[in-house]
């Protein structure tokens, strides 16, 4: 069973990008995951590169909007924020919703340090941690199917 998934940041830029990607990787077909902004924006040359590492490309990646999606009449069976909490509250409510969660994440955007290589470590420790949440969440996926 295909489960669809949506995940929003405020740009579409890093952190829900980083999240589809994997879910599309890690489901292995059984999880159609896109992603959407509030303020859409281009994806972040050091996102770019970090997931490059990883063997995904995401360099073509086209931002989108949440509220463009929400007005098409989008579905999908889960919606998960990956933004901040004050951020999160923004969200609409997407028709047909089974599942609602939220994983704060730092913003890659933000990340500081005195040189470029120093910020790129920054944002692979944001990678890790969503590649380790969206695991955990297929994994959870997978036993909760076992069960039925």
């Amino acid at each position: 069973m295909e489960r669809k998934i949506l995940f929003i940041c405020v740009h579409n830029s890093g952190r829900s990008v980083m999240a589809e990607a994997y879910a599309n990787k890690l489901g292995h077909g059984k999880i159609l995951a896109e992603s959407a902004g509030f303020e859409p924006r281009p994806v972040l040359p050091e996102i770019v590169e970090v997931m490059r590492e990883e063997g995904i490309d995401v360099s073509g990646h086209r931002p989108r909007s949440v509220f463009d999606l929400y007005r098409q009449g989008k579905m999908y069976d889960a919606v998960v924020t990956v933004c901040d909490d004050t951020e999160e509250s923004a969200c609409p409510i997407f028709p047909g919703i089974v599942l609602r969660d939220h994983w704060p994440f730092p913003d890659p955007s933000k990340v500081e340090g005195r040189s470029a290589e120093e910020r790129k470590a920054k944002v692979r420790t944001i990678r890790e941690a969503v590649k380790a949440k969206v695991r955990q969440w297929i994994d959870s996926l997978n036993a909760a199917e076992k069960d039925l």
